[in-house]
């Protein structure tokens, strides 16, 4: 039987902290961003956190939890 593999495109995109929390980039900010005032674009580059359901952390990332 084989076991479950981690979804290593997902990983990449995503931070765990030592606690467990998901962190992530917001959606929509890799486009138009020059217009900006820089203190914005500077701001949207942070971590957010990452809100999944137990069931989708198990299948994307089933080592890890």
């Amino acid at each position: 039987m084989k076991g479950f593999k981690t979804n290593k495109s997902f990983t990449k995109r995503i931070k765990i902290t030592r606690k467990g929390k998901i962190l992530g980039r917001k959606s929509g900010l890799d486009h138009f961003n020059a217009k900006q005032p820089r203190r914005k674009q500077l701001r949207q580059k942070n971590l957010r956190p990452f809100q999944m359901d137990r069931k989708d952390i198990g299948r994307f990332m089933p080592h890890n939890h």
